[in-house]
């Protein structure tokens, strides 16, 4: 027996409505397929199947709350379905392709499955096929690029054979643990494409009959109707196969004078452009990543009491010791000897000296963290990511580098995982490389502070009464002023110049 438990349902969110059971008791279920669809206040969450077998008990049925881990189902792996029904005539509004999701192809044939996209992550968007239908494809080779508001996701294709047929599109999006497409075994390919043909021929004509499609609405968006005397009628659904989900019937029921608009909403439009300009720009739709670092930076702003205090940081006794250790510690280590590392454990030694400053308000609550998961962001061709190098605290200067070193080429070849990004609680922004000499950084929640570093530059100091040329950083910490006083973030930047101008103070957890 396999039981099916609630997953992580990410960052704050500890419970769910199950929303929709796709399988009964008795049904038979493949490994990955769809069993039930769990409905939280942020986003809506697929449960597939862990194992084939048959649907031995529904634990929780729809509409009922459940809990983080909590029982939900449970597969008999040994069993076989005791009797196999009939397959229904289609309705009139099923799309061909989705009947060809659920038809059994020949007995070499194998789905392409959208993979695990991530904590909280529900969906992506096709951004590219490699191979179109028709192609010989070998096992583990890459077929198509998915791109989440996180990351992207490559695919490759689970075995050899021919493309016959493609489901999702380039642009189109897909669910977690949906159907990309089927690689058919041998020379099926050939006779396959046409099949494909017909069924998108078919799919883009099946959306006119959907009109009196037969779907199920999630149960929190069905009580809400009958609460406000709404009609399924007067509710535009974006849920699964247009279900309505309670936060649709929140927008329906909004006085359209009264709603609050959108940030697309909100922006000013643009002023009219001259057709000779016009006729010289670029219109690029903005990719998911760039949309959510858009959406989550202005999150911060909005959200957080955001404050920044700076400081100076006299950066000789590092370069000094750097230069005198670098070609032995990469002959030794295998890594070379940068700042990070020195940046790394001089905020660690700070964190511990003001906890707040590595906490989070949770609700009414602040939750201290007893270790260190150092952010450090990254900036690609996609956009700013924050991998994240987790018990910075406990990590020696070599495994730092090498950690930051193995994460940063990850990042820029986007294969950076769901997990390198998760369960950060502090950042290091490093704006110097592009030669900044002064900036304020942004929170990246729920975190309460963030480092900015930036150029290092000769400038005249009064050292002992006598001016002389000293290699200086500007450092900036932006901190979030409900949880963090301006005392306690002052004191961490402080720490953090101590243990740098030196570094000796590191190495003695001074």
């Amino acid at each position: 027996m396999v039981e099916i438990r609630v997953p992580t349902l990410g960052e704050s969110v500890s419970e769910a409505t199950v929303a929709t059971w796709f399988k009964k008791v008795g049904d038979a279920v493949k490994m990955d397929e769809l069993l039930c669809e769990l409905e939280t206040d942020k986003v809506t969450v697929e449960v597939p199947s862990k194992a084939a077998g048959v649907l031995a008990e529904i634990v929780a049925n729809a509409g009922e709350t459940v809990g983080v881990d909590a029982l939900l189902a449970i597969v008999d792996e040994k069993a076989t379905a005791t009797a196999p029904a009939a397959k229904p005539a289609a309705k009139p509004g099923k799309a061909a392709a989705t009947d060809a999701e659920s038809a059994p192809a020949n007995e070499s044939s194998i789905e392409i499955m959208v993979p695990t996209l991530g904590e909280s992550v529900s969906e992506a968007t096709v951004a590219t096929w490699h191979r179109k239908v028709g192609d010989k494809v070998v096992q583990d080779e890459m077929l198509c690029e998915l791109e989440t508001d996180k990351v992207s996701v490559e695919v490759p294709a689970p075995a050899s054979g021919t493309l016959a047929e493609i489901y999702a599109a380039a642009g189109s999006t897909v669910n977690a643990g949906g159907k990309l497409g089927r690689i058919a075994g041998g020379g099926a390919g050939a006779a396959a494409a046409p099949v494909a043909q017909a069924g998108a021929a078919a799919a883009e004509a099946a959306p006119a009959a959907t009109a009196s499609r037969d779907v199920e609405n999630a149960p929190s968006a069905t009580k809400l109707m009958a609460d406000r005397g709404l009609s399924p009628d007067q509710v535009e659904g974006t849920g699964r196969d247009g279900r309505i989900m309670k936060e649709d019937v929140l927008r329906a029921e909004a006085p359209r004078p009264a709603a609050a608009p959108t940030p697309e909403q909100a922006a000013i439009p643009r002023a009219p452009v001259p057709a000779e300009d016009a006729a010289r720009e670029e219109r690029v739709k903005m990719t998911r990543l760039r949309q959510t670092i858009a959406r989550r930076l202005k999150e911060a702003q909005n959200t957080a009491a955001m404050l920044t205090t700076y400081n100076e940081v006299d950066m000789g006794g590092v370069m000094g010791l750097r230069n005198e250790y670098k070609d032995i510690f990469e002959k030794k280590h295998g890594v070379k000897l940068g700042f990070m590392s020195f940046f790394t454990k001089a905020c660690c030694v700070a964190l511990k000296d003001v906890p707040e400053v590595n906490a989070e308000i949770d609700g009414t609550d602040v939750v201290y963290k007893n270790f260190v998961h150092m952010g450090i962001a990254v900036g690609t061709p996609s956009g700013l990511v924050v991998p994240v190098v987790r018990d910075a605290d406990q990590m020696s200067f070599a495994a730092i580098e090498k950690k930051i070193a193995e994460l940063g080429v990850r990042a820029r070849d986007g294969k950076l995982t769901m997990a390198d990004m998760q369960g950060g609680t502090f950042t290091i922004s490093n704006g110097g490389i592009y030669g900044s000499l002064m900036s304020s950084p942004i929170l990246n929640p729920p975190q309460s502070g963030i480092l900015g570093m930036h150029k290092i530059q000769d400038r005249p100091m009064v050292i002992k009464g006598q001016i002389v040329p000293r290699p200086m950083m500007y450092l900036a910490l932006s901190y979030d002023h409900r949880i963090v006083d301006g005392k306690g973030a002052v004191t961490f930047l402080v720490r953090v110049k101590e243990a740098l101008e030196d570094p000796r103070r590191i190495l003695m957890d001074l």
